[in-house]
This record gives structure tokens, sequence and C-alpha cells, in this order.
């Protein structure tokens, strides 16, 4: 498949992957399955990051995440689903295909990511990303899970859960979660049974972390704190 719609993305193979990331290097990479971006050092741990439905990687939200995240100690590796890569080659948005096909696609990358020379590699994502990851968790198991903005419920559709797995996820857990947050909010989630899932409420922000104004916030602030509750919670689990 071209990548001609990532033109600094440089090509190697997933044995080339495995190679360069053995040895701590970061940086842009085309593989057959599709872009990978590696950055920080993993001081703490690696998480893949998945992305949400609608947003690439180059989403404010996720480019400022990892940035955050690197600050801390904490590689992320970003890698784009193969439809949002048809989108970037059309210009035109679509719809994400039917998640099974999606919870296949993150499993490859497990494989060409999973390195026995290197610290665990944990799971996790963006809202549909993080619940791509979780469901391979559940089926494949996983070091951890890092759930951002978690997709609980369709927005004003509460009784549509999306927990039907959860009893199946057998490893650590956190979910970075807007109190607001119209896919869960606070309120609702006092009431889900999520196992030993630990949850840590960012105040006033909504699916993206964006706080209103009167709040005193900022989305940048609300970055911050969720990536040092993520970071914190990796060094607890090594």
């Amino acid at each position: 498949m071209s990548h001609y719609a990532y033109p600094d993305y440089a090509p190697i193979t997933s044995e080339e992957c495995g190679e360069r990331l053995a040895q701590g290097e970061q940086g842009r990479w085309w593989l057959p399955e599709g872009p990978l971006e590696v950055r920080g050092e993993a001081r703490i741990g690696r998480l893949l990051m998945a992305h949400g439905a609608g947003a690439g990687q180059d989403s404010t939200f996720l480019e400022r995440s990892r940035d955050a995240l690197a600050e801390r100690g904490v590689q992320t590796l970003a890698i784009e689903f193969a439809y949002l890569q048809q989108m970037r080659r059309e210009a035109r948005r679509r719809p994400p295909p039917k998640v099974d096909r999606l919870v296949e696609e993150l499993s490859r990358w497990c494989d060409i990511l999973t390195h026995p020379g290197l610290p665990p590699l944990w799971l996790g994502g963006k809202s549909l990303g993080g619940r791509v990851a979780s469901l391979v968790a559940a089926r494949d198991g996983a070091a951890g899970l890092v759930l951002c903005g978690y997709p609980f419920h369709p927005p004003r559709r509460p009784e549509t859960l999306r927990l039907a797995h959860w009893p199946l996820i057998g490893c650590p857990t956190l979910v970075v979660q807007g109190s607001r947050d119209p896919f869960g909010s606070r309120d609702e989630i006092a009431g889900y049974d999520l196992g030993a899932a630990r949850v840590h409420f960012l105040e006033d922000g909504d699916h993206d972390w964006q706080p209103r104004r009167a709040s005193g916030l900022t989305q940048g602030g609300l970055i911050e704190e969720g990536a040092a509750a993520i970071a914190d919670f990796l060094a607890r689990q090594a």
C-alpha cells in the first residue's frame, strides 16, 4: 500500500521495526501494516496508542498527550487503522468498520511491537481506540490498559453499555475520563461494575478533556494531569 499520504514516514519492514525498537530508536516509520510513530524513551513503560473514530494521531488531543507522556518517561507507539489511512488517501471522512476488524488489526500490531528485550507493551488509546484495546486485552491478554475517554455508551444512549467484555479483562486498567464526558460521565460511571479498574476523573473535562471556560481550567492542563496519572499508574505496576 502506498504511503504517499505520510511523506515523512520512512518505509521499513516489520523485522527492521523490531530491531530499531530494541536499539531504543524513535521515529516515524511506514510498515506493511501502516504508519507507526515512536515517541519518547521507555523509562517507565511503553504504551501502544490507538486513535479515536474520527481523527488520527495528528489530532491536537493525541499530539499533546503523547508529548506529555514522553516528558514523563512513557514511550508511546502511535498507529493508525486502515480505514483512517484510506480517509487520508481519499481526503474524505468515512465511518470505522466493525469493531472485530479493528481488533484483528490491533492484535497484529501487538505481535509486531512486542519484543522480549523491551519493557512489556501496554495497550490503550482514545475513545474507539481504547475500546478496541480493551477488547484485545479481554481476548488475548495484555500487560495493562490505559483508556482515555472510554466510550462506555453512545451519547444520549446510556442504556447501550459497552462493558460486556470487561469481566474478561485481567490486567491492570486505568481509565482517564472527563467528569462530564457524554460517553460516560462521573455520575454514570459511579453505577458501573468496573472490577479492579481504576478511574481518574478530570474535573469538568468533556470527551476531549476540554473544560468549560467558566471552570478556569484548560485542556492543556487536563492533558498534563492525565499524563501524570498515566505515568504514575504505569510506574506503580513496574
